[in-house]
């Protein structure tokens, strides 16, 4: 029987979280979490240190991402399960959008500089090494700096994507993205796919496409996702017998989202294990 209540959308430090993945463990046990997944963006790099200490803390762990996709002007965002890391089509995508965040985020300080007192430098500080650098490592250096209040506030207005420095960057469609997860033998998973509405261009023909090539299901409890929105979710999950899962996307301290605040029913994450052929769960507690 898997440890309840499941969070099955975090972040730690890895790609834009504030805490350790051993950090990240420790504050999900103390926030009564049973089950955690840890889905940096477009990097498994944190995986063995969260299971290590997750065996401490007594929590399970399930491996997973989140892949970064575009469809036409938006960027949708595909949770991966249990897929197998060390698939080679995982790894050199992964490294390749890696590399165009890294590249985008050079361009956007760029254009803030002609406009704000800010560095590429001041935006390595905020960063570790092997971190999946991109736009939260800006917002912390324009945070640092005083221009703004808070992560949150940089992202609703220096970089907010009609503020006139935003920059697209390299990523497969959602198509490739679900088709590239199955085939290293994970599950995937939407996203918070109704966030401020602006996933609503994926229409029925869209999502069956996704569907047909193993999407699993969508993160429909989500804090940005709006009520119009959930209600929309639902419909579709009905139409095309899709499963629903709730998640935090903890980032830490770089945003007001807790551990914990939306949670997925276990029957959906046993499911998720039973369809999973790349990787394996770390229970902390297995049923002899």
């Amino acid at each position: 029987m898997l440890n309840t209540p499941i969070d099955l959308h975090t972040h730690s430090a890895v790609s834009d979280g504030t805490e350790t993945p051993t950090q990240l463990v420790r504050s999900a046990a103390r926030a009564g979490l049973g089950t955690v997944a840890l889905t940096d963006h477009d990097s498994t790099a944190g995986w063995h240190e969260a299971i290590s200490a997750a065996s401490a803390s007594g929590i399970n762990v399930i491996p997973g991402m989140e892949l970064s996709t575009n469809f036409g002007p938006a960027s949708v965002h595909v949770l991966a399960y249990l897929f197998d890391p060390l698939n080679r089509t995982i790894v050199t995508e992964t490294a390749r959008i890696r590399d165009g965040r890294l590249r985008r985020a050079e361009r956007i300080v760029e254009k803030i500089a002609l406009d704000y007192d800010l560095t590429w430098d001041d935006v390595l500080a905020e960063s570790s090494d092997g971190t999946t650098l991109g736009r939260p490592h800006i917002a912390d250096a324009l945070v640092r700096k005083g221009h703004v209040a808070n992560r949150s506030a940089a992202f609703e207005s220096i970089l907010h994507w009609q503020g006139g420095y935003y920059e697209k960057y390299y990523a497969p469609s959602p198509l490739e993205g679900v088709k590239m997860i199955v085939a290293a033998g994970g599950v995937p998973v939407l996203a918070h796919p109704a966030a401020h509405g602006k996933y609503r261009s994926m229409d029925d023909s869209v999502i069956r496409e996704l569907v047909d090539n193993g999407l699993f299901g969508l993160e429909v409890h989500h804090r940005d996702n709006t009520e119009e929105g959930k209600a929309w979710l639902l419909t579709v999950v009905k139409k095309f017998g899709l499963e629903i899962t709730g998640s935090s996307d903890y980032h830490g301290e770089g945003k007001p989202n807790r551990l914990a605040e939306n949670t997925t029913d276990p029957e959906v994450l046993e499911k998720i294990i039973a369809r999973a052929t790349g990787s394996q769960p770390f229970i902390a507690n297995p049923t002899p």
